[in-house]
């Protein structure tokens, strides 16, 4: 197989690269990170310039009509940087659900903007006891005369603090846990019924419990028919999985070369500690590691685009299994070859390490994933 990329997604790639060296080292990421928006407005309305936001998503609507690969190039690049930007939460994820479950009226007034990087969205999907569960959704929507009115609460809601629009999962009919039933919905989170706990996440980023009271959507601001919403939801989360895939990747990439320079530099005994050839086989297994989470990704990101089916959950799943394995091994091996350095707030290599194993939390974890890999084995 050819994994050679096109003179047109080289461009992509060194956009990217060139943005994120260029304007996000570690200090700036930090500044951004303690203000009240937790991620840098400039940059964001830069990524929008420059079109990397419309990346994934439909020409007809301003995007690039990009592909998974498309997709992986930026996420990588991304991740390499630390980047605090919703992009995966708006764009990849709540902006695919918009372009397939969406309306002409619906993706004419939203998807440019989403596009453009002047409309931010987030993804309502996970409750309490969901436990990533697509399908275990308690929280209700009840039409009524013009619309719906919906209750509930929604948890770990990344990027949801300053969404301006997000999309909750809510069930119209059927049990907790059925797969029929299920609802999407445009919610102004600024709207009378709606309430929001902001916290900061472990790796810096920042999320909400999103708290809905009654909160009343008209039938305008339904995605797709109500109650069919489960299938897109599964179908966009795959894609957002292969997207986060690459995020650990660049992540991962950036953890290696911080090791290695440290194992360059650090002296003991007279001599630079990555002489020693016990900590060399270290480094070489977070290599391997990385090289195979590489691989991983990149087949997920192959896949991404393609239509649903076991083979493709089947795909998703090892390589959201593999990636997650391999940051937190990672994670864990850098940490230990810095020593208490690699504790402090102060060093980019103890946010590397924190975002990967939060990752590894993200739209299930690995143990999540092998359980739904050999369920979907059973069925071949």
């Amino acid at each position: 197989m050819d994994f050679k990329l096109s003179e047109e997604q080289q461009m992509l790639q060194d956009t990217a690269a060139r943005l994120v060296r260029d304007a996000y080292g570690f200090e700036q990421r930090e500044s951004y990170r303690r203000t009240k928006l937790g991620y840098g407005a400039d940059f964001w309305a830069q990524l929008g310039e420059l079109g990397l936001t419309g990346v994934p998503l439909p020409e007809a609507y301003g995007g690039f009509g990009g592909s998974g690969v498309d997709s992986m190039l930026v996420m990588t690049e991304l991740g390499r940087g630390l980047c605090l930007e919703p992009y995966l939460q708006s764009v990849v994820y709540a902006g695919g659900l918009l372009a397939q479950l969406g309306d002409d009226a619906q993706k004419d007034r939203l998807l440019p903007a989403v596009a453009s990087a002047q409309l931010q969205l987030a993804v309502a999907f996970e409750e309490p006891q969901s436990h990533y569960h697509l399908n275990d959704v308690q929280t209700r929507a009840e039409a009524v005369n013009g619309g719906w009115r919906l209750s509930g609460r929604k948890v770990a809601v990344i990027g949801g603090h300053s969404a301006g629009l997000v999309l909750v999962s809510a069930r119209v009919s059927g049990g907790e846990r059925d797969e029929d039933g299920i609802g999407l919905f445009l919610v102004d989170p600024q709207q009378a019924g709606v309430r929001r706990r902001v916290y900061p996440t472990v790796d810096g980023f920042k999320g909400c419990e999103l708290f809905l009271d009654g909160a009343f959507v008209d039938a305008g601001s339904v995605l797709g028919e109500p109650g069919k919403a489960f299938a897109a939801l599964r179908y966009q989360q795959g894609r957002a999985i292969a997207a986060q895939c690459a995020e650990a990747v660049g992540a991962m990439e950036a953890t290696c070369d911080l090791t290695l320079d440290y194992l360059k530099t650090r002296k003991q005994f007279g001599v630079a500690i990555g002489s020693f050839q016990v900590l060399q086989h270290r480094m070489v297994d977070m290599r391997s590691e990385l090289d195979q989470a590489t691989s991983m990704a990149m087949l997920a990101a192959c896949a991404a685009d393609q239509p649903d089916s076991d083979e493709r959950s089947r795909t998703l799943a090892a390589a959201k299994f593999i990636v997650t394995r391999a940051g937190r091994y990672i994670a864990e091996q850098s940490i230990q070859l810095h020593g208490g350095i690699g504790l402090t707030d102060e060093y980019a290599g103890s946010h590397y390490a924190k975002h990967l194993v939060m990752i590894s939390h993200q739209f299930g974890d690995d143990d999540h994933h092998l359980q739904a890999y050999s369920r979907l084995m059973e069925v071949c």
